[in-house]
């Protein structure tokens, strides 16, 4: 009777997680939709004005390059939120995408589109410092 009861708790949980990701995806969706809108706005207004000055020059491709950045860490982030949520179609949202066993709810509930369970995403770390 234990385990129903625990599986009716992470059933729940995972619900909860479900709808926290979707919401997260909307929102990143809004956020791309609202970059590539400004991001007309920019091009439309500098079209046919001269760039005779180095500095303007160099702060334009300042800007460029932030608004390249940010707009891959939000498509970057929309991806792992596509991913979990892909994830639960397939029944396997929740388990380490190296070892396969369960990752903790704590995690899940900190970071709901955690792909790897704590002890390998510690692995990984290691293995990128060259340790």
């Amino acid at each position: 009777m234990t385990g129903e009861l625990e599986e009716v708790g992470v059933t729940e949980n995972f619900d909860i997680l479900r709808s926290r990701l979707e919401s997260e995806r909307e929102r990143l969706n809004r956020e791309l939709e609202q970059m590539e809108a400004n991001a007309l706005v920019t091009d439309e207004r500098r079209e046919g004005s001269p760039f005779g000055k180095r500095e303007e020059e160099a702060t334009e491709t300042a800007e460029l390059e932030t608004r390249l950045e940010m707009e891959k860490r939000t498509k970057d982030q929309l991806m792992a939120v596509e991913n979990a949520l892909d994830k639960f179609t397939k029944g396997t949202y929740g388990l380490c995408e190296v070892c396969g066993n369960p990752i903790p709810l704590a995690r899940l509930e900190a970071l709901p589109e955690a792909r790897l369970c704590l002890d390998c995403k510690a692995g990984q770390a290691k293995s990128a410092k060259g340790y």
